[in-house]
């Protein structure tokens, strides 16, 4: 699933190439997404113009204006592409939408768990509820205020949307090996310090992946259909069995949660 670094390198893309184009055409070929698509809803966007394309958490939010806006979920494996208009269509393509000036946005879902729907920004159920972003400022007293009032581990906390926003279990994985803190610690037991690294290592780790335009394994692409290039820096996930980078300790995988956990156990404690 496309985590904050992917979902900001697709918004940055989009926002360059489609600010200020009107909507000239929309065809939907699929309905049935984790939501199905209101036909009516989504074709009623043609001949509004985009003021914007922001992101919260691992939404996009196309302003169409007039405080409306396009909510798209990537889901597992969604893709947006721009192409030329006239395009052939690709696989496991959903919705087209056409633009002024030739252009193309198109969406392609394998698994079809991803979202698109067309409302009130202010009124997107979906966007209620989420924690800050991490890359906000003060994430450091909002982690401490946070974090030692539950019992959980501290990877499952960081993976809540409620407690923060965005991050998944690549990032997750990532953020707490430069943290220096394993992922299966309890959130009350962590010190003042080592919530501080944590919101430190949260904001160098997305930083530094959004620079790299995200991770690519097999299904994420940037909306011009280029990979990211954070996998070849990874830490430790998905490296189980390999050296760690900075100290020579085996990688360790452990499942819990529903999810893999990997960490260094010479690095982290």
């Amino acid at each position: 699933m496309p985590e904050l670094p992917e979902v900001e390198t697709i918004r940055s893309g989009l926002d360059a190439r489609l600010r200020g184009r009107r909507i000239v055409g929309i065809e939907i070929r699929e309905r049935r997404l984790r939501r199905r698509i209101d036909v009516a809803e989504l074709r009623g966007l043609v001949g509004r113009r985009v003021e914007g394309v922001s992101r919260r958490a691992k939404y996009l939010i196309v302003d169409v204006g007039e405080g409306t806006g396009w909510l798209m979920h990537l889901g597992m494996s969604g893709r947006l592409l721009l192409l030329q208009s006239g395009a052939p269509t690709g696989a496991h393509e959903h919705v087209r939408a056409e633009f002024e000036g030739r252009v193309t946005l198109c969406y392609r879902d394998p698994r079809r768990f991803g979202l698109m729907r067309v409302g009130r920004i202010e009124e997107f159920t979906e966007l209620h509820g989420l924690g800050p972003e991490p890359l906000a400022r003060g994430l450091a007293a909002t982690l401490a205020c946070r974090l030692r009032t539950t019992r959980r581990d501290v990877k499952a906390a960081l993976l809540d949307q409620r407690l923060v926003a965005g991050i998944g279990n690549i990032y997750a994985n990532e953020i707490l090996f430069r943290a220096g803190v394993r992922p299966t610690r309890r959130c009350f037991r962590l010190s003042a310090a080592e919530i501080r690294e944590i919101a430190g290592a949260t904001g160098a780790v997305l930083r530094d992946a959004v620079r790299r335009r995200g991770t690519s394994f097999s299904d994420y692409f940037d909306s011009d259909g280029i990979p990211g290039t954070f996998q070849e820096v990874l830490a430790v996930f998905d490296r189980a069995g390999e050296p760690c980078r900075r100290c020579g300790a085996t990688i360790k995988r452990r499942a819990h949660g529903g999810r893999s956990s990997f960490y260094c156990p010479g690095c982290q404690r």
